[in-house]
């Protein structure tokens, strides 16, 4: 059966997510049992005209806590705080919804981080409404997901880009550029919640701006390409892009590509590469580090077409409608490949634990690294001096990396972890973004 076809032949049930593809702008939405109105965002009220606000926002997901029928599926957590005081929430799903960390890693977890970028706002706008959509849904096939299955959702990852337009954060940062570093409140709060949850997938929304005629498909995909990715799971991460979502966009009817590879729009053969490396410093890439399934998703943001062009909304909805088609394809993989999800995640991060291999600081899954970036031998360890270990305690202690005090205040970071790959970008000072130069202790 081929993948395309498992999808539809399963519903990729999550009935009301598929409800939502087909209902998200209708002109009141209902529970389907009731005639009781569910609540709905800025965008769809306005039928795409206009973007939900923060305030709206803040509202939505309130009442989606608070609703009786949706209470003990959903928990909305504030994460941290932006540098203009605005809050970083976490949306918990599931039949119940979780309670503590250890009530997720008990089964498969999936984490959508939205709108990262503040000026790409169709994948929050996405977020809200499957949110919503889980918490009411009362058909089966939702509700047998949901017991087996925890969604963890960052609605809008910079809520000062979002209120600003911006790419960037209040100071500017590409918040999707700091996921090492960990030097913005947004980037820490991520961390802290891929250190306590662990989830297995990681799926960041997106869009992008078209170049045509070469880059210009509705949705763009892309996997963890960096080589301190275990195997199996950057092998996982490439099929849901390529046999899940991808074929869940086109049978909405989207065209899709790989992000970041212009094609030539006769034969579909690559021209080049403008992005999508293996950088680790980008969440797709961190999180494979740390042994995630990951996932970027980027939708085309400019309008092509004349009528889009006469109309925003119609171009606007289009957007986010490619995105929750998307999404479809995010849940037929967790539920279809579930156990293999979880073997490869558990493998990938008790692997640093054997301490075997070697550990790159450079290339790309489809980019040989330089003789010189990679690290054949690996220290056993980085011993940090007092200042070193002042200076970096803090980010390491957020991702989770483990140490040992020595006598003089400083610490030994030992290789022998479950983020074996992620302590060398931390420490070498032959990493191209080391937060310190330790000191290697033996080979």
């Amino acid at each position: 059966m081929t993948p395309l076809r498992s999808l539809r032949s399963r519903g990729l049930a999550l009935g009301a997510l598929a409800a939502a593809l087909t209902a998200a702008f209708a002109p009141s939405a209902t529970t389907g049992a009731t005639s009781n109105p569910l609540p709905r965002t800025g965008f769809e009220t306005s039928h795409g005209a206009r973007w939900t606000t923060g305030s709206e926002e803040a509202a939505f997901l309130t009442v989606v806590a608070r609703a009786p029928e949706a209470s003990t599926r959903v928990r909305l957590d504030r994460i941290g705080t932006t540098a203009q005081g605005r809050p970083l929430r976490l949306v918990r799903i599931g039949a119940p919804a979780p309670e503590r960390p250890a009530d997720v890693r008990r089964g498969n977890s999936v984490l959508l981080i939205c709108s990262q970028h503040g000026d790409e706002p169709s994948g929050r706008e996405a977020c809200l409404t499957t949110v919503r959509d889980l918490a009411f849904a009362k058909d089966p096939a939702t509700r047998h997901f949901l017991a087996r299955t925890s969604v963890l959702v960052v609605p809008t990852a910079n809520p000062d880009g979002r209120a600003a337009d911006t790419r960037g954060n209040a100071d500017g940062t590409d918040i999707n550029r700091d996921h090492l570093a960990l030097a913005t409140p947004e980037a820490r709060a991520m961390a802290a919640v891929l250190r306590a949850y662990r989830p297995d997938i990681v799926y960041d929304l997106h869009e992008y701006t078209p170049k045509a005629p070469y880059y210009v498909k509705d949705l763009l995909s892309l996997w963890p390409r960096n080589l301190n990715t275990a195997d199996p799971v950057r092998r996982a991460s490439a099929t849901l892009s390529t046999d899940f979502v991808g074929p869940a966009a086109r049978a909405a009817g989207f065209s899709t590509g790989v992000y970041g590879i212009w094609t030539d729009p006769v034969t579909g053969a690559p021209v080049k590469q403008v992005a999508g490396d293996g950088q680790e410093r980008i969440l797709r890439n961190t999180v494979g580090i740390k042994g995630s399934l990951g996932q970027l998703v980027e939708t085309r943001a400019d309008p092509l077409t004349d009528a889009e062009k006469a109309d925003p909304a119609l171009n606007n909805r289009r957007r986010v409608t490619s995105q929750l088609a998307a999404l479809k394809g995010l849940f037929a993989f967790v539920e279809q490949r579930r156990g293999r999800i979880e073997a490869v995640t558990a493998a990938a991060r008790a692997a640093g634990l054997a301490d075997h291999g070697p550990v790159y600081l450079g290339g790309a899954d489809n980019e040989p690294p330089a003789a010189d970036r990679v690290l054949t031998r690996p220290p056993r360890a980085y011993r940090l001096d007092a200042a070193q270990f002042a200076r970096a305690r803090a980010v390491l202690a957020a991702h989770g990396v483990r140490w040992w005090r020595d006598g003089d205040g400083g610490a030994t970071v030992p290789l022998r972890q479950s983020l074996r790959g992620l302590v060398p970008l931390l420490l070498d000072a032959r990493a191209d973004r080391p937060l310190v130069a330790g000191t290697p202790i033996g080979p």
